[in-house]
């Protein structure tokens, strides 16, 4: 028997549930979508599985962080515009400070080992999360031998081949939508989004905004004055040639070019900045990466730490902290201003998506593919902290991602008290073990 409809939430507590996601979306986008599904498909049930699915694939197509679009588009959807920003901004909002204060401890020669300790523990509960949550979308997204065979090749092309994300994802699009006609059974298509049969069934969502000219024409001329308006500003204030500047137009030139998420896009921005613009070294690289590993929001935000690496390193007639803190911003500003502008124009053709068969299949198809993307990340993500660059398997990281995992599998332990658990494990790592 079916639980009854959630109510619809106000916006004062979608305010307060995104915020919280900014503070605990740790593990980079298989992590953050993992939270995301469990807290809002699973635990509210505010979105249905199909609309987050159908979702998640549109964002995965768009240059930019992935999870940050979506979160962006299930605010746009809960409360228009106004929920959109929410979920966006608060989305990123705390790795902002946090990221910004451990970079100045990093370039000031502060250490803090008691807090590298938590954050070495949360990493078990991240690998936890994505290991759940492959698990828990795969047994729902893939419907039939083909799928499974799909995502399991689309784990292969991407892990081992390097194959461009992009390709995966249009070759399954392909594949679902002329597969749909030969073998419907194969590639079925998704029910609509008012029609999902979820064993516990969403909130039944008002109708979309509708997508007009006039409505695109507005929202690109609003969001590309507030994207570039402070570039030109740092510009006539420092000059073209000043780094903060040169950060704005690099940047915003890496927004639109960022396909397939942070891993696809950083060995590229790696190395611009350290081999062309020469604002940081590449143990520095490696350092911000850490860094925005261990910290919540997108694993993009490692470019924060560049801009302001580098605007302490060259802040011109500015003082180092000043030059710094000016890269921050403006580096931060020109990466995340243009998901606004992607997810506003198209959020309300995603809505069309699931209504048509022949691209409803090809959206089912792109989802099985998009299944061994997310496991390629976590397995990433798993080998970078049980193998650190300093050598060695961590066994305490690998024994605290299995008992995190049995928590949540099999005794249904929330989200909240796992992360808090081995945020507290890690402490007590540093302090009583050798």
């Amino acid at each position: 028997m079916k639980s009854e409809i959630p109510s619809m939430p106000t916006f004062p507590q979608a305010f307060r549930y995104w915020l919280k996601l900014g503070c605990i979306s740790f593990g980079g986008p298989a992590g953050q979508i993992a939270i995301m599904h469990k807290e809002l498909v699973e635990k509210r049930r505010w979105i249905s599985d199909v609309h987050f699915l159908h979702a998640l694939n549109v964002c995965m197509l768009l240059p930019g962080p992935e999870a940050q679009q979506l979160a962006t588009y299930l605010g746009w959807r809960l409360h228009g515009a106004k929920g959109g920003i929410a979920a966006g901004v608060l989305f990123v909002l705390p790795s902002v400070f946090i990221l910004f204060g451990l970079s100045w401890l990093y370039m000031a020669g502060g250490h803090l080992p008691w807090l590298a300790a938590i954050f070495h523990g949360l990493l078990g509960a991240v690998i936890a999360v994505v290991a759940e949550a492959v698990l828990r979308i795969g047994k729902k997204a893939l419907k039939s031998h083909t799928l499974w065979a799909l995502a399991a090749l689309s784990f292969i092309a991407i892990y081992f081949f390097q194959v461009s994300f992009v390709f995966i994802i249009l070759a399954a699009a392909v594949l679902g939508y002329f597969g749909n006609r030969v073998l419907p059974a194969q590639f079925p298509a998704g029910k609509g989004h008012s029609a999902a049969n979820d064993t516990a069934p969403a909130i039944e969502l008002p109708p979309a905004p509708k997508a007009s000219w006039g409505r695109t024409l507005t929202i690109t001329a609003l969001c590309l004055a507030l994207w570039w308006l402070p570039v030109f500003a740092i510009a006539a204030w420092l000059g073209w040639s000043s780094t903060q500047a040169q950060q704005g137009l690099f940047f915003s030139k890496a927004a639109l070019v960022t396909f397939g998420g942070a891993y696809a896009v950083l060995p590229y921005v790696a190395q611009q900045v350290v081999e062309n613009h020469g604002w940081l070294s590449h143990p520095q690289m490696m350092s911000g990466l850490a860094l925005a590993e261990t910290t919540p929001g997108p694993l993009i935000m490692v470019l924060q730490f560049v801009g302001f690496v580098g605007g302490w390193q060259h802040p011109g007639s500015l003082s180092p902290l000043a030059g710094a803190t000016l890269g921050a911003l403006i580096t931060t500003w020109v990466t995340f201003l243009p998901c606004f502008l992607f997810i506003f124009i198209g959020a309300p053709h995603i809505e069309k998506l699931g209504e048509q068969p022949r691209l409803s299949a090809a959206l089912t198809a792109i989802t099985a593919a998009v299944v061994g993307v997310i496991l390629n990340l976590g397995v990433k993500f798993a080998t970078h902290s049980l193998w650190p660059a300093s050598g060695g398997f961590d066994i305490f990281i690998a024994v605290l991602a299995t008992l995190a995992f049995i928590a949540m599998q099999y005794f249904k332990i929330g989200l909240m008290p796992v992360i808090g658990a081995c945020a507290v494990l890690g402490l007590f790592g540093f302090l009583f073990l050798p």
